[in-house]
């Protein structure tokens, strides 16, 4: 699902020209709903997950999430990137860091949860400074399963998401 987002001119300000009625919300999982909240920006995001190979709990390898790479693109355009914290950053200045409040499964075993993040830090004063939430939906690939058997080594694995980037209502 593509939705336009508008570049302003002068200190360049990126604003989301959504909508998103009852319709989209009656969508998603209510682990990861907002209610209350509306959107401010929804970006589709294309990269990667990166896992590493760690001992596990019982000193076995296995593979352990390490961060997503990812740029974040509306109207086809890259606007930002969305790397470890997990944080996201425009262009534009803005950027925020999230801390997981919700989760549920991907559409296939294949892909990564769909998630919710409260928002835990702004940088910035643009698009992002009055985002409380961040919603990870519509995913596809990114996940990493099977054994590991040398401690030590990266895999990436291709993803792709949608990003909903929400304030209070």
């Amino acid at each position: 699902m593509s939705l336009p987002c508008l570049l302003l001119a002068g200190p360049v300000l990126l604003a989301g020209a959504l909508s998103a009625g009852p319709a989209a919300a009656a969508t998603l999982p209510e682990a990861i709903a907002a209610p209350g909240e509306v959107p401010v920006l929804t970006l589709h995001a294309e990269g990667a997950q990166i896992y590493q190979c760690k001992a596990d709990a019982a000193g076995k390898p296995a593979w352990t999430f390490r961060e997503p790479i990812a740029t974040l693109i509306a109207d086809g355009k890259t606007v930002g990137r969305h790397y470890a914290g997990p944080s996201w950053a425009l262009d534009e200045g803005s950027a925020v860091t999230g801390k997981v409040a919700g989760s549920a499964p991907g559409a296939t075993a294949q892909d990564i949860p769909w998630l919710k993040l409260a928002v835990a830090a702004h940088h910035g004063s643009g698009a992002l400074a009055d985002v409380v939430t961040v919603q990870r939906i519509d995913t596809s690939g990114g996940k990493l399963d099977g054994a590991c058997d040398q401690p030590g080594i990266y895999r990436s694995v291709p993803y792709s998401a949608t990003y909903v980037f929400l304030r209070k209502g």
